[in-house]
């Protein structure tokens, strides 16, 4: 059984892997927000237009990250289910091959044979495909594949991450919207990398220094479109 440092090691892990996953998402609405609010701003549309196209953006990346999460996780705990239909099958079929497949993991993790053989046999006659799951596969329920949460959460970050530069466009119209949602959401990148970099306990500079470069170079590459094809 895990200690309590173990335990709580496990949460420290499970909430950086949460935490990874937002930033990510709200990086996204961020830079794919902006970057289309100042491609079209520099073609000249217009206030409205602007609004306009970045409510769409926002709703349209929403609703894009939900459905690829959706999909993504529901394929995870398709192959998940399928897995641990196959244990216990194997179960059914040879309980015994089953227990010392289940020794051999726990002799691999540092037991000894006898004890591992022992703690097989409890926790099979406990619950033997949760130990097979849990030990063999590493299916656990706080890890589950589930992806209707997966959906609902890469969707929310999306969106308010890409609220705020829609914000600065909205309050910044006219010929100051390209600077105001530029640097807004620059300086939101900056964070959020440092944010990102610090919960991995990776170096600070790097990550934000990444971040910003790709986000500025989005930028820059639909102004220049926009510009473009606004001219003509």
């Amino acid at each position: 059984m895990p200690d309590a440092a173990e335990h709580q090691q496990q949460h420290n892990l499970e909430a950086i892997g949460r935490l990874r996953a937002a930033v990510l998402g709200a990086n996204d609405g961020i830079v794919s927000t902006a970057s289309l609010l100042i491609g079209v701003a520099a073609a000249d549309a217009g206030p409205a237009g602007v609004l306009t196209a970045g409510v769409a953006a926002l709703v349209a990346g929403a609703m894009s990250m939900a459905a690829g999460e959706y999909v993504s996780v529901s394929s995870q705990a398709d192959a998940e289910e399928a897995e641990i239909e196959i244990e216990r099958s194997h179960l059914a079929r040879d309980p015994e091959y089953e227990r010392r497949e289940l020794a051999r993991i726990y002799e691999k993790r540092g037991l000894d044979p006898a004890l591992a053989r022992e703690v097989a046999e409890q926790l099979m006659d406990h619950d033997a495909l949760g130990a097979h799951k849990r030990d063999e596969l590493g299916i656990t329920e706080t890890l589950r594949a589930r992806p209707l949460q997966a959906a609902l959460a890469s969707a929310a970050a999306f969106a308010v991450g890409g609220a705020l530069p829609l914000a600065m466009a909205a309050l910044f119209a006219g010929a100051h919207t390209i600077p105001a949602v530029a640097v807004a959401s620059l300086s939101s990148l900056a964070v959020l990398g440092a944010l990102s970099a610090k919960a991995g306990s990776a170096p600070v500079v790097p990550g934000v220094g990444r971040v910003l470069f790709w986000g500025a170079l989005a930028m820059a590459a639909t102004a220049a479109v926009g510009s473009l094809f606004g001219g003509a």
